[in-house]
């Protein structure tokens, strides 16, 4: 192809630009999705000799090959016995608008290139901060996921301790649980700092008491280079809550600054039920939720938002020439909130679905899989091959299946997905191999819990 027809709309593209859509459309209207699988890098190798020539193979041919080889070697993690990691579930109204994000060519780095946008992300982040009970005026951007958000948290919360110490120590350090996700620990080996680990309580919570006594067990200097607590709303194996009240109270006490990772659990928040369980997060310094994973949004789409945003501008706002004038403005520039400059505009989908469907339609879909978690757990109990390991707090179940060896969870795990069951990775638990299912997507019902459950019975050719 001519190097002046990539960027014009001719009668070829038109044609190409139908079956874009169309197949867009069927993806959309397919209910459940398939839920495919892996294949290994040889197999897709011989598919095609390759994919990227001179000349250009043409649309049409490209997306046959997506289509009919690529696709079915992906995942589709919305089908509703996904149930490993965490799955995602978007609304039909988020997907389609994130088509709109893509074909608008906006970037949302600041206010001055974006403000329509980031005033439509804004409304969706004083939302989640008033259904957190932060004070008025919390605010932050929409950063990639967890991980991108914790990271920029705990950046800006040793920022502003250094700058109200007026000095720093010999090395920085964070306090978290050790059911913290991992990338707190990510975070730290990025920011190069140090971890001190708490002990959990029966479920692997973060506790006050735990934090009293880790502190007690710290020396003066050690003390001194304590910058943050790191609680967790939702942790990601047990989707169990920490102590929130009892952490913001300890680190009130001791000047920290005190940052809450619900990257998946923060979303329960929308149930009245479990409401009693997040005392404590509005007392944030910074709190990272993720609506790609319990509020329905599209890869990749997490919030973060700080109690006082000024103090992550001071931390974030990157200075050059070509910044000047926009940094000079007193308007909201999504690139002073995160470690990042060049953003997509990843909120909009989320703020789309939320004004199309209401919050009456998330507080229910959430409640959804929450219901759904606790009928599980019953199943489980009442099946005599089965072991429940804990009740579920949020919509996380972990169970075991008494009498297999770790081979026979890995061989049963690979033949359920071979055979189209389900997908359901087996983890750990206080050492023991156990399995876990996930619940954000309200498609999922008790028939496709029921069928992973009834597939768990011994098959010879697991092991081969």
């Amino acid at each position: 192809m001519s190097y002046d027809k990539m960027h014009h709309l001719d009668q070829s593209l038109r044609e190409l630009a139908d079956q874009v859509v169309n197949y867009a459309m069927e993806r959309i209207a397919m209910q459940p999705p398939p839920l495919d699988g892996p294949k290994s890098a040889e197999e897709l190798a011989r598919m095609y000799p390759t994919n990227i020539t001179k000349e250009g193979l043409g649309g049409k041919e490209v997306l046959k090959r997506f289509v009919d080889s690529y696709a079915p070697a992906t995942l589709s993690s919305d089908h509703p016995r996904f149930l490993a990691f965490v799955p995602v579930a978007p609304t039909k109204a988020s997907i389609l608008f994130d088509l709109v994000v893509s074909a608008s060519s906006i970037c949302g780095t600041s206010w001055l290139e974006a403000a329509g946008a980031v005033f439509l992300e804004n409304e969706a982040l004083s939302w989640l901060a008033e259904l957190a009970g932060m004070p008025k005026g919390a605010g932050g951007t929409f950063v990639s996921g967890g991980s991108a958000g914790n990271l920029s948290g705990l950046h800006t919360g040793r920022h502003h301790m250094f700058t109200t110490r007026g000095s720093r120590p010999s090395r920085w350090s964070i306090i978290c649980a050790p059911e913290a996700h991992s990338s707190i620990r990510s975070a730290a080996n990025v920011m190069d700092v140090d971890v001190f680990v708490t002990e959990g309580d029966d479920k692997g919570r973060l506790t006050k008491c735990a934090l009293d006594s880790k502190w007690n067990s710290l020396t003066d200097e050690e003390r001194s280079q304590v910058f943050a607590v790191v609680a967790t709303a939702g942790t990601t194996n047990a989707g169990m809550v920490d102590d929130l009240k009892g952490a913001s109270e300890f680190a009130k006490e001791h000047g920290l600054w005190f940052h809450v990772d619900g990257a998946y659990g923060g979303a329960g928040l929308l149930s009245e039920e479990k409401r009693p369980l997040y005392v404590g997060v509005e007392e944030a310094d910074s709190f990272v939720v993720d609506p790609h994973k319990w509020l329905f949004a599209p890869f990749d789409c997490a919030a973060l938002i700080y109690k006082e945003p000024i103090l992550a501008a001071k931390a974030h706002t990157q200075e050059a020439a070509y910044l000047d004038d926009i940094n000079s403005m007193p308007e909201w520039n999504p690139a002073s909130f995160a470690y990042h400059l060049t953003r997509r505009t990843r909120g909009l989908p989320f703020w789309f679905s939320l004004a199309v469907n209401g919050t009456d339609a998330y507080e229910k879909a959430v409640q959804a899989s929450i219901d759904l978690a606790k009928w599980t757990a019953k199943e489980i109990s009442s099946r005599d091959y089965l072991e429940l390991v804990m009740d579920p707090e949020l919509s996380v179940v972990m169970f075991k299946r008494k009498g297999w060896s770790a081979s026979e969870y890995d061989a049963w795990s690979k033949t359920a997905l071979r055979d189209q069951v389900g997908f359901v990775l087996p983890s750990m638990h206080n050492g023991e191999k156990i399995l876990r299912f996930c619940f954000v997507n309200p498609t999922t019902t008790e028939a496709d819990v029921s069928a992973i459950l009834d597939s768990m019975t011994w098959k010879p050719n697991w092991r081969g």
